[in-house]
This record gives C-alpha cells, sequence and structure tokens, in this order.
C-alpha cells in the first residue's frame, strides 16, 4: 500500500493546520480520542485519510490508530501518521505528549494542493471539525493557513530567536492566519470583548472560553486583495498599536512574491530549468522562475573547429573507444536506482543526469578526488556515447581524456572537459549542463 506523499506533489501551496490542546491522559485512550476522529471522518471531506502507519502502515481503521500509538510509545510520548493513497495529499501527524511532561495533543494537518479549498462548502466543513476539537481539547492556539504564505512571515518564530520563542509561544497576535482559534489566556490578554468584535467573515465564542475567528469563506483565495483587506483589519483590530496601512503593505508585498510567473527560460535549457523550480520551495518558486527568466547560460566553449582536431595518439583507437562505452556504463551502474532513464542514453536523459547532480548537490556532497577520479570521467563519456548514438558522432580519442573529441558535422565537441566544468559547483551544472552542449551541438551537426 503506498500512500501518496504531499512531496511527491509538484511544489503547490498547501493548506495547514496547526493544533495543539490539552487533553486528560488518564483517561482511557480510546475514549479520550474518540471525539477527535469522529469529527475528523464527519468533516474531512474529499481529504479523509485512507492509512495509519506507526512502526508498520495499515489501512485507516481504528484497530490501526490503537495499535500504531501503541507501537510508537516511547514512556512520554506517542504518535502516528495519517495518509491518503490518491489526490489530494495529505501528511496528518497526531502526537501525544504524556507525563510527566505537560499533557498536549499536538495535531499537524497538510492538505496539498490549497486549490482543493476553493469551495466554500468543503472550507465550511474544515472549519467545523477544528470547531469541534477546540471545544473537546481547550486550545493555547491553532490555526491554519497557506504553507507558503506562512513561510513568508517566519512563523512560528515571526523574528524571535528559538528560546523567545519556546518560552512565549504565540503570546500575542503576531499574524492573523485565514482560521484561528484563540485560547482563554490569549483572549483575556487582548480583552474578550475587542477579540468577540472582530471584523471578521465568522467570529464564534467557544463554550470553553476560546474563540474561534475565519477572516474568509474560503482558504484558497488568501492572496486576493479582499482576502488581505479582511486579514489587515482584523490584525490592527486585534493589535491596535499596529499600522493599518504598514500591515496591509506587508501583505500585499506577500501576494506580490507569491503571485504566478510564466516561465520563459531559455530554449536550450529549459527542461532542465522546468526541474530546478519544481524542486525549489512553494514560497520561492515565483521569484526564482523570475530569476531563470532572465539568466541566460553562458554559450558552451568545450568545442573546436574540424579543422583543428587532434588525431587520435592512442595505440588502439577502437579498444579506447571501447574504454568510453565502459566508462559510460559507469554512470548507469552509478544512477540507475534514482535516474532509471539513465539506460536508454537519449537526450532527454541527459537533463536527467544534469538534474540529479543538481538536486543533490554532487559536487560539494562528494569528495573532490572522487568526482575527478570517478564522476567527471564517467559523466563525460556518457554524453559522448549520445553524441555518437543521437547526432552521428565519432569519438577522436586521446591519451589525456579532457583533449578526446567528438565530431559532429563541422564541430569537434569535448566531452569530458564539459563534464569537468559542469562538476565544479551546484552553479556550474546549470551553466555547463549536458543538455545544452546536446542542444548547441544539434543545431551545428550540418
Amino acid at each position: 500500500m503506498k500512500r501518496l506523499s504531499v512531496h511527491d506533489l509538484k511544489p503547490e501551496d498547501s493548506l495547514q493546520l496547526l493544533f495543539e490542546g490539552a487533553f486528560d491522559p488518564r483517561a482511557a485512550r480510546e475514549d479520550e480520542l474518540e471525539p477527535l476522529l469522529q469529527a475528523l471522518e464527519q468533516y474531512a471531506d474529499g481529504w479523509m485519510p485512507d492509512v495509519a502507519e506507526g512502526k508498520r502502515r495499515r489501512k485507516y481503521a481504528r484497530t490501526a490508530i490503537w495499535k500504531a500509538l501503541e507501537e510508537e510509545h516511547n514512556g512520554n510520548s506517542t504518535a502516528l501518521g495519517l495518509y491518503r493513497t490518491q489526490w489530494p495529499a495529505l501528511d496528518m501527524t497526531l502526537w501525544l505528549r504524556l507525563p510527566p511532561r505537560p499533557s498536549v495533543l499536538d495535531l499537524s494537518i497538510e492538505v496539498k494542493p490549497l486549490s482543493f479549498f476553493s469551495e466554500e462548502e468543503r472550507c465550511r466543513h474544515f472549519v467545523e471539525m477544528v470547531r469541534a476539537w477546540a471545544c473537546r481539547y481547550p486550545v493555547t492556539h491553532a490555526a491554519a493557513h497557506s504553507v507558503a504564505d506562512w513561510a513568508l512571515t517566519n512563523a512560528p518564530l515571526f523574528g524571535r530567536d528559538k528560546q523567545t520563542w519556546y518560552r512565549d509561544g504565540f503570546d500575542k497576535v503576531y499574524e492573523v492566519s485565514w482560521l484561528n482559534v484563540f485560547g482563554t489566556k490569549l483572549v483575556d490578554t487582548i480583552g474578550r470583548e475587542r477579540v468577540l468584535s472582530t471584523p471578521a467573515w465568522r467570529v464564534e465564542e467557544l463554550p470553553n472560553g476560546c474563540v474561534l475567528l475565519v477572516t474568509r469563506p474560503t482558504a484558497a483565495d488568501f492572496a486576493s486583495e479582499q482576502a488581505r483587506l479582511a486579514q489587515a483589519r482584523a490584525h490592527v483590530h486585534l493589535r491596535p498599536d499596529l499600522d493599518f496601512d504598514s500591515v496591509l503593505r506587508t501583505l500585499r508585498e506577500r501576494s506580490a512574491t507569491l503571485a504566478p510567473v510564466q516561465p520563459r527560460f531559455h530554449p536550450d535549457v529549459a527542461p532542465l530549468l522546468s526541474r530546478v523550480v519544481d524542486h525549489v520551495a512553494s514560497h520561492k518558486r515565483q521569484q526564482r522562475i523570475a530569476e531563470l527568466n532572465t539568466w541566460q547560460p553562458p554559450e558552451p566553449n568545450e568545442w573546436r573547429s574540424a579543422s583543428s582536431a587532434l588525431p587520435p595518439d592512442v595505440e588502439d583507437p577502437e579498444r579506447a573507444c571501447e574504454h568510453y562505452r565502459l566508462l559510460a556504463e559507469h554512470l548507469v551502474a552509478l544512477l540507475h536506482s534514482e535516474v532509471p532513464s539513465v539506460f536508454d542514453a537519449t537526450p532527454e536523459s541527459l537533463t536527467d543526469v544534469d538534474f540529479y547532480f543538481w538536486r543533490e548537490e554532487f559536487p560539494t556532497s562528494r569528495p573532490r578526488e572522487a568526482i575527478d577520479e570517478r564522476a567527471v570521467p564517467a559523466l563525460g563519456a556518457y554524453l559522448g556515447e549520445v553524441l555518437v548514438r543521437h547526432l552521428g558522432g565519432q569519438w577522436l580519442p586521446r591519451q589525456k581524456l579532457d583533449e578526446a573529441q567528438v565530431r559532429v558535422g563541422h564541430r569537434l565537441w569535448l566531452p569530458f572537459a564539459r563534464a569537468r566544468h559542469a562538476l565544479r559547483s551546484r552553479q556550474a551544472l546549470l551553466d555547463s549542463s549536458l543538455t545544452q552542449l546536446y542542444r548547441v551541438a544539434e543545431r551545428h551537426r550540418g
């Protein structure tokens, strides 16, 4: 049973709920958690978990949950994960902190993509679920919002050092999220009358004294002008010391940072850059797209004209070519698990290889000696073999690998030199990609 991870999807935004509530550790665990599971099953509209995971992965059921919590019990805490096997992706963690530490029911939910919560009815069900939990497990503070937008706020530190954060927690309203539950201590600090008069779509005092506040009917449109105005009004109402124009300006700046940017990458490396931006965190993705739209890869300089070819200086050119093929097979052996397309030795597999080395930060995560002695020869030979197979290239072997050439049309390409340049740094893997050299060689083969 393969569960779908939020990391398996494109770097779209997600809706995240962070919830810390009190519970009775002396009560039977099944009885204490039954209201939580009932509300989840009633209101998880379209994103209900179907996998429960402790030390083993099981189909969602009460018995699976009790077994997982039993498996993960370590004396003063226990936890389990809840997931889905189909879209939308869900990453949900339930963690119970037990005596002698203060007892806390800690819930984290991330549902991806955020666009799943564009419908008002689905968002209403989500709010009702959190309301039911907050009534049963009184919170200090709980909130649900865009993961990308939260990342731009430095949540949960909000500019504080970790020691201060551990000490003070959410001791004042640093941010107003789409959905908020304020605990009784925070409400009393702000003033209950002030909290209950907050201009927002829904403000409700719960039976235990906590206050539920929702700024808008839907979560997915948090970056719209209407949503930002509602967010700013609520925040400034709860924090009269803040200036409305300054708060609204900051919110608009965050919206601008997250606004979609149309990719316009250099055509030679567009497939590679598309993979690169998909690897970037959602709150940084649009900015990275904008940067790469203006970036131009340097023209490859690992070539010479056919008229200036260095003749083979090896005793047996065919044996040398066989050695290059063997080196290329070393790359296949190295990458076949992570990059299955490496078996194909196609132009598309060059992009997969480029991205693998970039994603793994290979130039800085491996010993330099191993890179120069093993990775560079294998990568260069693999590039050369793709030029030979797909562009009708011909090896001109040389004793020094960096001098070995592949003749394609009226140009001679130096694949080992290109590989050495690419593996100098992570940025060099983009500046000197195998993908780009192949496309340039393809254009000049006539």
